[in-house]
């Protein structure tokens, strides 16, 4: 199989393609990894070439050997879906998680993402969580969320509550709520950590000013979790505008849905 058939890669191409045309992925905004089954890495290992060995700033241990799929540094989601092999590539990392090496794609000297290293510390922490389902980490520029960041306070209670009113759907999707920081240089170590600290508890985190961060099953769940959770900032933003909320969904309203749903919500935003 070419590697450009593994189920991984035709995902990422269809979902930068969403990305793009939403306007969340201008430029070379956005990155996306997916840890890879080995059974898939199987399905094309005649066209794999180990290559550059690299050391990551930290390790991730609890990735030791895995694969993954990333997008390159300086890719355009727009470019993806015309040229995988060069806006794409595959890694695997070592046995102590503290390097990796190229093994395809990257064309013409690509490297990976530089939010590799604080994607690697979410994929341990949704791998161990999740008891090794969650395998997709996407960061994009949702615009709803981002502006949401300027005029709601940045408290990870206060924004879960928001969307939940807006949508009883996101009470539904995430009900452990969207986990919220303050503004931090990109690429930086302690933007890393902070987010692992924080994908401890949520699926989606909402980088200030910046974008957000997820980590989910799989590419086109998390997109669309991504999704639900901008249309309802979307739909908040337009009710600020009008003039703010005169009736909304109460607190008890709130529990009872996720009672009849069987889910356990934040308790933090139920206040």
């Amino acid at each position: 199989m070419n590697v450009t058939e593994l189920p991984a890669v035709r995902e990422t191409i269809d979902i930068s393609r969403e990305i793009y045309a939403r306007g969340w992925g201008e430029a070379n905004g956005g990155n996306i990894s997916i840890r890879v089954p080995p059974d898939e890495i199987g399905l094309c290992s005649q066209q794999l070439q180990k290559g550059e060995v690299v050391s990551l700033p930290y390790a991730t241990p609890g990735l030791a050997g895995e694969f993954f799929l990333v997008t390159g540094t300086g890719v355009f989601f727009r470019h993806i879906f015309a040229g995988p092999e060069k806006g794409l590539g595959l890694v695997q990392l070592n046995d102590r998680g503290d390097a990796y090496t190229h093994l395809w794609g990257l064309a013409d000297g690509g490297k990976p993402t530089s939010e590799l290293p604080s994607h690697l510390l979410s994929h341990e922490v949704r791998k161990k969580v999740s008891g090794g389902t969650d395998r997709a980490v996407l960061h994009i520029h949702a615009t709803s969320l981002i502006a949401l960041s300027f005029v709601l306070p940045l408290d990870t209670a206060v924004i879960t509550r928001e969307l939940w009113e807006m949508m009883s759907e996101c009470l539904m999707l995430f009900p452990e709520g969207i986990g919220v920081m303050d503004w931090m240089i990109p690429g930086k170590p302690e933007l890393g950590y902070a987010t692992a600290d924080l994908m401890q508890r949520h699926r989606l985190v909402l980088w200030a000013h910046h974008g957000i961060f997820g980590g989910g099953e799989n590419l086109n769940k998390l997109f669309g979790l991504i999704e639900t959770a901008d249309k309802a900032a979307f739909m908040l933003l337009q009710v600020l505008a009008a003039g703010g909320k005169k009736q909304t969904v109460s607190a008890a309203q709130l529990r009872a849905l996720a009672a009849a749903s069987n889910i356990i919500p934040f308790e933090e935003a139920l206040y």
